[in-house]
């Protein structure tokens, strides 16, 4: 199934959507679950009870016209991570912004995780903020966002798909001046606005993850392009690494890294400015596009 959030009418309240296999039409969730006034927070915490009595009656309502809100906002920062997949390891590396590994540990040995803060997130078609005067180095990073459905410590691999409720598209926009700056990247990662999410989630049922592909072009170029199984540490590893020493709760999204291509592995380096449209693709999860603003 695929769920949005519908940015809502000034005198309406923010409407949790049913969206069709073609992504085309919706069924309001207050009529498939009459009983239910939640958000998509609820409504993935309350899964095993409410997932299996949802089913679309009817022809829907069209989804052309609305507008999107970014499908989930989480209760706490999104877990991130950085330099996951081989070859973009080497290109950040080799691009002189990376303060965290040194010349003989350029792929990490262990996962490497930050957050992202919440206060980042905006929808599929919202403008980017441009940031300018606070940075000239945005970034786009195209990335498979996991959301957790089932919490739980200390997870094992071999039963972190157990907790998974779905997926979908985030855009890890970042400040690379910032990033290098500060040495830590949270604050590169998070001023207002850096990250786009959507359109909608997708239960993990409707995804396969072996054969998947994330694509990702500026201006119509295709920039990045590579498959999910490709990730230098896979989703399980993630969740066993994360769950380790904190309690992962039903919600929470975990941004699994961005394959090579960004804008600091071109020679110069080609960043984001006023007008570039960013699109990214992930094989059962749509299209997420957004347009870099002043």
């Amino acid at each position: 199934m695929k769920f949005a959030t519908l940015r809502p009418a000034p005198d309406q309240p923010t409407l949790v959507a049913l969206i069709d296999a073609t992504g085309q039409r919706y069924w309001p969730l207050s009529t498939l679950l009459p009983d239910f006034q939640g958000d998509m927070q609820q409504l993935i915490r309350d899964w095993s009870e409410l997932g299996g009595r949802i089913a679309p009656k009817g022809e829907g309502q069209p989804l052309e016209g609305t507008r999107l809100e970014a499908p989930l906002h989480p209760h706490r920062n999104m877990f991130c991570v950085g330099k996951n997949y081989f070859e973009h390891a080497a290109e950040f590396s080799s691009s002189g912004y990376d303060s965290s590994t040194s010349a003989d540990d350029v792929v990490p040995k262990h996962p490497i995780v930050f957050t992202k803060a919440w206060n980042t997130l905006i929808a599929h078609g919202d403008e980017i903020p441009r940031h300018a005067g606070v940075t000239e180095q945005l970034d786009y990073e195209a990335e498979f966002a996991v959301i957790i459905g089932k919490g739980g410590r200390g997870i094992k691999k071999a039963d972190a798909y157990d907790h998974v409720w779905g997926y979908t598209i985030a855009n890890d926009v970042t400040a690379r001046d910032l990033q290098q700056r500060h040495k830590q990247w949270h604050l590169g990662k998070s001023l207002d606005g850096l990250c786009p999410m959507g359109p909608w989630l997708v239960t993990a049922d409707e995804v396969d993850r072996d054969t998947a592909t994330i694509k990702c072009w500026v201006n119509g170029e295709l920039r990045q392009d590579a498959r999910l199984d490709q990730l230098i540490f896979d989703v399980p590893t993630l969740i066993e690494t994360l769950s380790a020493g904190i309690a992962l709760a039903p919600g929470d999204v975990i941004l699994t890294g961005t394959p090579v291509g960004v804008g600091i592995g071109f020679t110069p380096p080609r960043f984001l400015q006023t007008g570039d449209i960013v699109r990214i693709e992930v094989a059962g999860l749509g299209t997420l596009e957004n347009r870099v603003g002043r």
